[in-house]
């Protein structure tokens, strides 16, 4: 089988030794009832309301949904309606933290015995893919039927700088293995399989001494790559299947879930705590200190800044990686469930080169790990020709960001693929 080779590029994993620390409870929180795929939640609190640690704020509204929990103790200042990263129409619950921390007296470990009380377990614990995909878990655990041969457990972090999943395999690796044996023993697959990248050989020496007598559950060593921890190009790593052009994982007889998540279903088994915090790095050229940091989910960016400390200098900041994340508009945006990584950057790294003609190398086609043609893509978007890009599949692309990374003219060529999906999107 030939693996899908992306690129190789500096990893910048400045905090892979820094075990997180617990951040100051910040005044107040923003809890999104947005924080993951599928529909909001539908918020349970009012205004004035005293709300303590894990108790729930927002319940599932629909099949593909998740609950919201608090993540603090204290009083519920005000709900709106409008998502300050998005845009969009989303209820938002601001809770003024009394900096007590008080767990809520309704919090008890669940009784799990069977795959029913497991799956109803996931759904409670708020749960979503941490990996920064953010889709409930429980629904991805309903097979009916399908045939399950691999779960692949996520420890690539293959994006530079994120070193969070890291800290997963190396403090929380007893959860990660409990984890992945409560996915054995309730989802039922043939093989659980735990994949790490090469690059990460304290997490991989943790992990395979913990599963070293356990059967059905083994610890792959893959090539630091990128995008090696993309689920597509996991699966095909990793086994040698393809997964169809905008297919779930489950027609190729796998699933994919990231190590924090596996763990955060494992903590909240045991102790009943749903998911309330986030261990998120806190990197880049214009951080003083890099850190990892535990921090109440609805935390504010600046809060991150002020405990590891930012250079005057910052242009940028992103939630997630530098390939894929997603620059902030303030430091007002609060800390989600899905948040991995902050990164701030100063002018000298975050200033985009201008672009100039495409030179039709080829490089794009070369490294996108779909062989996929960005390229012509560009090209039918800006001729707004449909069938073209449906022609050249654009709805295939990972958005990875691999060809603009390789382009000699820096072309825009991955934000030209996000609005190419807009247009299709909008033609139905």
């Amino acid at each position: 089988m030939r693996k899908i080779v992306g690129l190789s590029i500096p990893h910048f994993k400045n905090t892979a030794q820094c075990v997180p620390e617990e951040i100051p409870i910040p005044k107040e929180v923003k809890l999104p009832m947005r924080m993951h795929m599928g529909s909001p939640a539908k918020h349970v609190v009012s205004v004035g309301d005293y709300v303590k640690v894990g108790q729930l704020i927002g319940e599932p509204d629909g099949k593909v949904s998740s609950p919201v929990h608090s993540s603090v103790s204290g009083k519920v200042k005000n709900i709106d309606d409008l998502d300050g990263l998005t845009g969009r129409k989303a209820i938002s619950i601001t809770i003024a933290s009394d900096g007590e921390q008080t767990l809520y007296e309704g919090i008890t470990p669940p009784s799990v015995t069977n795959e029913e009380q497991f799956l109803e377990a996931v759904k409670n614990s708020g749960v979503v893919g941490l990996g920064g995909a953010g889709y409930p878990i429980a629904p991805q655990l309903m097979l009916d039927g399908a045939k399950l041969d691999y779960i692949l457990i996520n420890g690539a972090e293959c994006e530079p700088f994120i070193t969070s999943d890291t800290r997963a395999m190396l403090d929380d690796a007893e959860y990660v293995l409990e984890g992945a044996l409560f996915l054995k023993q309730y989802v039922n697959p043939t093989n659980v399989v735990i994949c790490i990248e090469d690059n990460k050989p304290e997490a991989i020496k943790k992990m395979q001494e913990l599963s070293a007598n356990v059967s059905g559950i083994e610890v792959h060593v893959l090539p630091s790559s990128y995008p090696q921890g993309e689920r597509t190009v996991l699966i095909y790593n990793v086994t040698g299947r393809i997964v169809p052009d905008r297919k779930p994982d489950i027609c190729v007889g796998c699933l994919v879930l990231n190590c924090t998540t596996v763990a955060a279903i494992a903590k909240y088994i045991k102790t009943g705590i749903p998911l309330v915090s986030k261990c998120v790095t806190v990197d880049g050229s214009a951080v003083k200190n890099p850190k990892n940091v535990i921090v109440p989910i609805g935390t504010p960016l600046r809060e991150l800044f002020d405990y590891c400390g930012s250079l005057d200098d910052v242009k940028k900041v992103m939630l997630g990686g530098p390939m894929m994340g997603v620059a902030v508009p303030n430091l007002d945006v609060p800390v989600v469930k899905t948040t991995n990584a902050v990164l701030a950057f100063s002018a000298k790294d975050a200033d985009s080169p201008a672009p100039s003609a495409c030179i039709k190398c080829g490089r794009c086609v070369e490294k996108c790990p779909m062989k996929l043609m960005p390229l012509l893509i560009e090209g039918a978007y800006e001729l707004k020709k449909i069938d073209l890009l449906r022609k050249y599949k654009v709805n295939m692309c990972l958005e990875c960001g691999c060809c603009s990374y390789v382009c000699p003219a820096k072309r825009p060529l991955v934000q030209t693929i996000n609005l190419s999906k807009s247009l299709l999107r909008e033609v139905g």
